[in-house]
């Protein structure tokens, strides 16, 4: 009897105890689904992660539902992009009340803060040049030095937010550097045959995937960003098309596809659909997914 009394009271202490990790599980909403995906790797069983606009919009356009909110108000840390990508995600957090998560706050992460921008204005842009960013481009974790920064700055805010599971987060750090340290060599070994080519694109959103590859993209659909192609820039396009050669037209798959479609129609170039988010696609299951994804899209035209 005693022996079951024992037992009986193990059990009680192991169910307590499993209910005490669990309770100390963090929860963190993040604005991207790529951002969820690189807070899961490095947060492993010891956060509980979720994200806020879907993989397969336009990360710019997004409205935000009731129940993103309230997921907002319950988590322990918000991750966004910074700058001006998300310009939804200022009325979130308001609605969901929680001041820490606000910029500056303790329980919020700006993974801008330290990765490498391109398209810096040298002045304040207007409205005249279309949907300018005004700090920089933002879609800047197509490029895997900025993805080192980023890592490393989720650990450091996990571990300040969680300093009880610091240890682990690092360690999942380090194993996540050393095979993105991997995946780049092969990155760079693949991607030799489309160094030194020419393409077009729809938006200027792949500006770090192109410098990272050393593909150059001169001209978009799009006559300024995020204005919707016109009859006269695909007039223009289909001569600098013609003219310099240039086989693909790169978007990612949540543009429309008419006005890519009517400009390969006319040039014989190809549309090559690339991911920029997470999810995006189903081969785009994670970050190094994504990338590989892109990466073949890639070679295959070019080869």
């Amino acid at each position: 009897m005693k022996h079951f009394f024992a037992v009986l009271g193990a059990l009680w202490a192991l169910h307590f105890s499993a209910g005490a990790v669990k309770a100390e599980t963090i929860r963190v909403v993040a604005t991207l689904s790529t951002f969820a995906d690189l807070v899961e790797k490095i947060g492993g069983e010891d956060v509980e992660v979720s994200f806020v606009a879907p993989p397969r919009f336009n990360p710019h356009f997004i409205e935000p539902r009731p129940g993103d909110v309230l997921k907002v108000r319950r988590a322990d840390l918000f991750v966004h992009a910074g700058l001006d990508l998300e310009p939804w995600r200022y009325p979130l957090v308001d609605a969901a009340g929680k001041s820490e998560l606000r910029p500056g706050g303790q329980r919020e992460l700006d993974l801008s803060q330290g990765v490498r921008l391109l398209e810096v204005p040298a002045q304040v842009p207007t409205r005249a040049a279309g949907d300018i960013h005004i700090y920089g481009n933002p879609h800047y974790w197509l490029i895997p030095d900025n993805v080192r920064v980023m890592a490393v700055a989720i650990a450091e805010k996990l571990s300040e937010v969680d300093p009880v599971h610091s240890e682990a987060y690092q360690g999942r750090l380090r194993a996540f550097l050393d095979e993105l340290d991997r995946r780049v060599e092969k990155w760079r070994q693949d991607a030799q045959g489309i160094r030194g080519k020419e393409a077009v694109a729809y938006h200027n959103d792949l500006v770090y995937l192109a410098e990272f590859l050393g593909l150059r993209v001169a001209q978009y659909l799009e006559p300024k960003p995020g204005i919707p192609p016109t009859p006269r820039q695909i007039q223009f396009l289909e001569g600098y098309i013609a003219e310099r050669g240039i086989g693909a037209i790169l978007q990612a798959s949540f543009y429309p596809r008419g006005s890519s479609d009517s400009l390969a129609r006319k040039t014989g170039a190809e549309v090559v659909l690339l991911c920029q988010n997470v999810g995006e696609r189903p081969e785009c299951g994670d970050y190094f997914a994504l990338m590989d994804y892109n990466l073949s899209q890639l070679t295959s035209h070019f080869r």
